[in-house]
Parts: structure tokens; sequence; C-alpha cells
């Protein structure tokens, strides 16, 4: 059996999220001893819901600028996504209830629990709790659009669903938690 023994923690950054690196003792199945250093990036964990509506057969997705696809070529920097956000001190469901409402004005009371998936774990500590839930344009209580103390400037979408597939094809979808749940809904048939 492989064992890991951290032998030294450092912050790097505390800016926006925390950047740490590690240092560590990996012992191989030969015995022998390896110290290797890694960076893990800390900013919580979150929640992604795909808000969907049967009759229609149409989804909600969001619009807003994303600065790390902007610098490594994203043209403007803009992502298509599924409604997510960091769990701050709640549990999964309710922080998606609340990002739900937040970013697309819709309240919702019944939420999917799908799965859970690490997005990027040989960098992120994040796990992120995927959701699924259907709406109807009854839920909808306001515009959406984020909270302007968070300076979010959130466009709400609407697409066909078969549309919204296509777009991961064309490359107009390029958010890997969104292609998740579309490809979810897909499967198991629910659109």
């Amino acid at each position: 059996m492989q064992h890991f023994n951290i032998t030294k923690t450092e912050i790097l950054s505390d800016n926006w999220y925390t950047l740490k690196k590690i240092t560590y003792e990996y012992t191989q199945k030969d015995g022998t001893v390896q110290t290797q250093s890694r960076e893990a990036y800390d900013r919580g964990n979150g929640a992604v819901i795909l808000l969907y509506n049967k009759e229609s057969n149409t989804v909600i997705l969001t619009r807003q600028f994303r600065m790390p696809t902007f610098i490594n070529g994203n043209a403007d920097g803009m992502m298509i996504e599924a409604c997510a956000g960091l769990l701050d001190q709640d549990n999964p469901e309710d922080c998606i209830r609340r990002e739900t409402e937040e970013e697309t004005g819709y309240k919702i009371k019944t939420v999917q629990k799908v799965y859970e998936a690490y997005m990027s774990p040989g960098s992120v500590t994040e796990i992120l709790y995927f959701f699924v839930a259907e709406y109807s344009k009854e839920m909808k209580v306001s515009d959406g659009g984020g909270l302007e103390e968070e300076a979010e400037n959130i466009e709400v979408l609407e697409y066909d669903f078969n549309e919204a597939l296509k777009m991961v094809s064309s490359g107009n979808i390029k958010d890997a938690k969104t292609i998740m749940l579309l490809q979810y809904l897909r499967i198991h048939e629910i659109l």
C-alpha cells in the first residue's frame, strides 16, 4: 500500500481563494520514499444545477464573463453555463436553491442530486454537487442576473434542449459542468 505524509504546507496566496504548496513524502510500492511538492487551490466546494422544462423541451442556462477563459484564448471571455455557486456555509441543496433564485430568477423547491465530482483534481480541491430540477414560468420571481454586491452580471438564457446539445458540438458551450448535465438529461431520457 502506498503511503503519504505531509511534511510542510505553505500559503502562497490568500487573496481571492487560498493557494497552498504542499510538500509530502510518498512511500512507493517498493518501499522507497520520495519527497514531492504540489500546489493546491482551495476555493471551497460548490453546486451546479440544470433547470429543464419537459413541456417546452427547454433548459435554463446563464452567460457571464470568465477571466480565466479570456486569458486562455476565449476571445470575449463569455461562457454559457448551468447555474452554479459556492456552498459557503450552506449544504449543497440549500446553496443551489439560493443560487438558482439569485442567478436565474426561478424559485425552485424540489431539486434532484444526480452526482458529485472533482472537476480538476490535479490542482483544485473543489468537489462539485450536481443537480437537476424542473422549472415552469410560474416559478419565475425575478429577472435573476446575480447579486450586485458580488459584482455579478449574469444573463439568463432559455434554449431548446436539442439546440443546447448542438451548441456543445459547435463549441458554443465549453463549460464541463454544463456539458455533463446536458448529457445527463440525454442519457436518462429526461428530455
